[in-house]
């Protein structure tokens, strides 16, 4: 008898470990297929805005004609409502990727035309920023026992408050001040945007996570972010040495 109900517990646990180290090397090969995408998205986004800013001919384009930045921004869009809404496209190779590229080249595109508009030390101080601060947040939202991903419901109402003010100060007169607090908002709430976006690929003993399918989706979710805190520090150092 004992040795019976020991060989049964035995089998269990042997069971129960097995499958524990099944999902967890599922879930460290979807993290690792989440930041390669994330890396390429911006390495390709940093090519495209190199092109913009350092080559002339470009650069000049780009400022006498609209109609590429007004196409890319639809293109973008449309791919945004695409892979957030349609999970059969999201979770479909190659279609997902493929989606995915257009809109990295679009939205590089649009940030190559914004980064122009400043000076060349502005965007690098602003790079520099920006890898550093998600550097700090990613190890920051791997290392914390704080479960962030509780906090989704309060992060999309603090956006959205945040997306009304950017419409409501569009038509006030602007002051360097305003300009920096606005921006200093944004950047925070895309830094928290990042430790939540972080932890839901994570899984874990978190409470809320994203299935190891959605990888585009979580690459996605990840660029925008990065991408958002760059414009928004971006905007910060801007007006800081507009003097």
């Amino acid at each position: 008898m004992k040795e019976q109900g020991f060989s049964h517990v035995g089998d269990d646990d042997v069971t129960g470990e097995m499958q524990g180290f099944g999902d967890k090397a599922i879930r460290r090969g979807f993290i690792r297929k989440v930041y390669g995408i994330l890396m390429c998205q911006l390495i390709v986004t940093a090519g495209i805005i190199a092109t913009i800013m350092f080559v002339e001919p470009v650069q000049l384009y780009t400022r006498q004609n609209v109609w590429p930045f007004y196409t890319a921004l639809v293109i973008t869009i449309v791919a945004i409502i695409t892979l957030a809404c349609c999970e059969s496209v999201r979770r479909k190779a190659p279609g997902n990727f493929i989606i995915l590229g257009l809109f990295t080249l679009c939205e590089g595109f649009l940030l190559g035309v914004v980064a122009s508009r400043y000076n060349t030390e502005s965007v690098l101080i602003a790079v520099g920023i920006t890898c550093g601060v998600t550097l700090a947040l990613t190890i920051f939202a791997f290392q914390t026992k704080i479960d962030f991903t509780m906090m989704g419901g309060a992060l999309f109402a603090v956006l959205i408050i945040f997306v009304i003010a950017g419409f409501i100060m569009a038509f006030l007169p602007k002051t360097k001040w305003t300009v920096i607090a606005y921006g200093g908002a944004g950047a925070l709430i895309f830094s928290l945007y990042i430790v939540y976006d972080t932890q839901l690929m994570l899984g874990g003993k978190h409470k809320y996570s994203l299935s190891p399918e959605e990888y585009v989706f979580a690459a996605l979710n990840l660029y925008l972010d990065v991408i958002n805190l760059f414009l928004y520090i971006l905007q910060i150092v801007g007006a800081t040495n507009s003097d």
